[in-house]
């Protein structure tokens, strides 16, 4: 199925290719108001912005990719090592329930659950006297990445633009009236994080700050915000925390973001003064340049696919009203529209050099986020990044990749600590600290296979580019990722295969179990264990390296429990067949083997 897949998207890019390229549009009759999920999201993969579209009191929440809660820390925990045996004999004694017990007591970490996504606050406009207005739309153009909103108050019609440069590493702001002198509005930041100021210096709008601590680790990640504004016209206000724009023409605010996060082993870095160099490169250039230099490094990548599923009768008709309908009528441009956006979305929130996209891609404005936004990578992580390299993205793979050779830094560590094994490991979630130990209960937690599927992505990226260099710089990530399967498999007493143990089916757990998700064998541990291995064999083969090695990978692999057919004909979910009919779980782990993996097959 997922090579059919791959067929059909393939036919449909190229036969699009010749064809007249559609407006890709989500557009809107009214604001936002005070709801963020409404507002429409801008970003270069380091800066991210929503925008709400309101007339009165403007609102552009703000994001950076690493002003995160905590500071370096691991989080595994050493009595995992001497609960290993115990919680494996439970299990095989079909005994899951006791195990969890042991395993949240002795072998989930009792330091950091993970560290938190966090917005850096939040811009007002504030327009006085503008509260009856007429004629209002707003669009987010994903054709070029920009944001705007068009509107009528008292007889002057104004416009805003907004995006996320991808060539200067700012957002920029242009604000303008059809009328002279007619444009006056007040600036001013508000913030949710608890250890930061706003002042005006030099007539420069700053917003900075430290994170928080957050479970015992101290907050340590320095922010620093800029916003400069120029006018056409009108003159400009400071106070203490608010900038004034009075009878313009048109402005332009220009806002940079920094902090001081080198690595996720270093804060040595001088948020001022980087913060303060994208600000003034950027404020060099006219907005005409910025805007245009924005479209064509968007465009490198955007323009790659066309895609195109047919004519629309609901064209003109608001993107909510089209999504409101959907169900009930055929149109297929929004079909073509929703996959782009995915494209728009990834090309904003992942470019190279930046952090990965996070739960939340690079978009927050919560303080406590659901999830903390982190990384689950027992699948949200990797969906982010299917479309990378099946929708010609592949560049903006760059930040997961990076991530996983991080990963298999400190997973090193939790390796040899928690379970005395080599290679590396990593569990079900991480967050920008490349955290490795498990989190949140055994019930989520235990889980080991975080490493075999994330490294998954650096053979797909190979497959795609064909990069040999690539490929040597990723196999030693594949092959201690492999190598912490040769230590951590152990024999089943009632099979002639080598299991997972402790493992699970993420986030599922069958009733014959005790409503423990624990278990031996369990058939996504197997399909990712035998992608892992047959990647990494044939990354070896390619490099013509590691014979040996290789040829121990081939005879474990050929001990690992093939997928089985259960009494309803199903796919079974575990080794034993246990599933129930009315299993409406949303996680339908055991198909990891037919997409995004290729295992099974129609043929």
């Amino acid at each position: 199925m997922n090579r059919l897949f791959l067929i059909l998207f393939s036919f449909l890019f190229f036969s699009a290719a010749g064809q007249k390229k559609e407006s890709l549009k989500l557009w809107y009759q009214q604001p936002a108001g005070q709801i963020w999920e409404n507002a429409l999201p801008v970003g270069n993969g380091f800066l991210g912005a929503m925008i709400y579209g309101n007339v009165e009191e403007e609102l552009i929440t703000l994001n950076e990719h690493t002003v995160w809660s905590g500071s370096p820390n691991r989080n595994d925990n050493s009595a995992a090592m001497n609960a290993l045996a115990s919680v494996r004999e439970l299990i095989f004694e079909g005994k899951q329930k006791e195990a969890e017990k042991i395993a949240n007591e002795q072998i989930i970490t009792k330091k950091s659950h993970g560290q938190f996504f966090a917005p850096v606050g939040t811009m007002h406009l504030d327009m006085k006297g503008q509260h009856q207005y007429s004629n209002y739309y707003r669009e987010l153009d994903i054709d070029n990445a920009i944001a705007s909103t068009i509107y009528e108050s008292n007889g002057v019609s104004y416009k805003r633009e907004v995006f996320a440069s991808l060539a200067d590493r700012v957002l920029v702001i242009r604000l303008t009236a059809d009328k002279a002198k007619m444009l006056s509005f007040t600036a001013r930041y508000s913030t949710p994080q608890p250890r930061a100021a706003v002042v005006v210096e030099n007539g420069l709008l700053i917003l900075k700050g430290t994170t928080p601590d957050h479970e015992t680790v101290p907050g340590k990640v320095r922010f620093y915000t800029i916003a400069q504004i120029k006018t056409t016209g009108g003159n400009i206000v400071n106070t203490d925390s608010s900038i004034q724009v009075q009878q313009a023409d048109a402005a332009e605010i220009y806002i940079s973001i920094a902090t001081n996060f080198n690595s996720y082993k270093d804060l040595g870095g001088d948020e001022v003064a980087r913060s303060i160099f994208w600000l003034n490169k950027a404020v060099k250039k006219s907005y005409s340049v910025l805007k245009k230099e924005h479209i064509h490094q968007y465009q490198q990548y955007f323009n790659r696919v066309q895609f195109d599923l047919g004519v629309s009768t609901a064209n003109n008709e608001p993107t909510d009203e089209r999504l409101r309908k959907f169900r009930n009528r055929n149109d297929p441009q929004l079909v073509s529209l929703y996959y782009q956006y995915g494209r728009y979305l990834l090309i904003s929130s992942s470019q190279p050099g930046g952090e990965p996209a996070n739960l939340q891609g690079i978009w927050n404005h919560r303080m406590y986020p659901p999830w903390d936004s982190k990384y689950t990578i027992n699948i949200n992580a990797e969906m982010n990044y299917w479309p990378a390299e099946k929708t010609n993205l592949s560049e903006l793979h760059e930040p997961f990749l990076r991530m996983v050779r991080e990963l298999s830094e400190t997973g090193r560590e939790t390796a040899k600590t928690m379970y005395g094994a080599r290679g590396w490991v990593a569990h079900h979630n991480t967050d920008i600290w490349r955290i490795t130990g498990p989190i949140d209960g055994a019930f989520w937690g235990m889980w080991v296979a975080g490493g075999a599927w994330t490294s998954q992505h650096l053979w797909e990226h190979f497959l795609y580019t064909g990069d040999l260099k690539f490929l040597a710089t990723a196999y030693p990530v594949l092959k201690e990722a492999s190598r912490f399967y040769m230590d951590f498999l152990i024999p089943h007493p009632n099979e002639k295969y080598l299991v997972i143990n402790p493992g699970s089916s993420p986030e599922n757990a069958p009733a014959a179990h005790g409503g423990s998700s624990l278990d031996a064998g369990t058939t996504m541990d197997n399909q990712l264990a035998f992608d892992l291995f047959s990647s990494t064999i044939r990354a070896a083969e390619w490099l013509k390296t590691d014979r040996a090695f290789t040829d121990s990978l081939k005879y474990l692999r050929g001990q690992l429990s093939p997928m089985r057919i259960g009494r309803f004909g199903q796919l079974q979910e575990w080794m034993e067949d246990i599933d129930d009919p009315n299993d409406h779980h949303r996680h339908i782990s055991h198909l990891y083997g037919l997409y995004p993996s290729n295992q099974i097959s129609p043929y």
